[in-house]
């Protein structure tokens, strides 16, 4: 039993091992016209909470399509476990979470998410929010074209599944 278990764990890490080539340089950053990507981790835990609390309903609705995140019950505490968890996953190369910010650096404007696909055929899925305020902006599209067109030249997948 401990055999197979161990079995199934390196199999699991191999597949998440193997998202993205082992000689790929993961960027640290990318900077667009309105904006900047900085991967999400503790040091953006304020910032993070801060922007998803602000917009509960609206992430709720067109996000999560669930009530379960974000709810007015998170805690900071809460904030700090999440963002350390992305920032483990990203460190490990399982999946990458950046945080979309101002150029400033002073505020989440939103998240990107870069995983593994679960959709037969893609190597990569991409979710993503900005916040209702910046979605009343109009960003979220902004947003989604610059990371396709990132994706596409600073990355090494063949076929990447974005949100409709």
């Amino acid at each position: 039993m401990i055999l197979l278990r161990y079995l199934l764990l390196l199999a699991a890490t191999c597949a998440y091992a193997q998202f993205v080539p082992a000689d790929f340089q993961v960027p640290a950053s990318h900077t667009a016209a309105t904006f900047q990507l900085k991967p999400l981790g503790p040091a953006l835990a304020k910032h993070d909470f801060d922007a998803y609390m602000a917009s509960i309903e609206h992430l709720q609705k067109n996000f999560s399509h669930s009530d379960r995140w974000p709810n007015s019950k998170i805690t900071m505490a809460d904030a700090v476990k999440d963002v350390e968890g992305e920032e483990a996953r990203f460190k490990a190369r399982k999946s990458f979470t950046y945080a979309v910010l101002s150029l400033d650096g002073t505020k989440e404007l939103g998240c990107v998410y870069i995983s593994p696909s679960r959709k037969e055929g893609f190597d990569a899925n991409i979710r993503m929010w900005v916040t209702k305020a910046e979605f009343d902006k109009g960003l979220q599209p902004v947003v989604l074209a610059e990371v396709k067109a990132w994706l596409a030249k600073s990355w090494p997948f063949k076929k990447v599944s974005y949100p409709e």
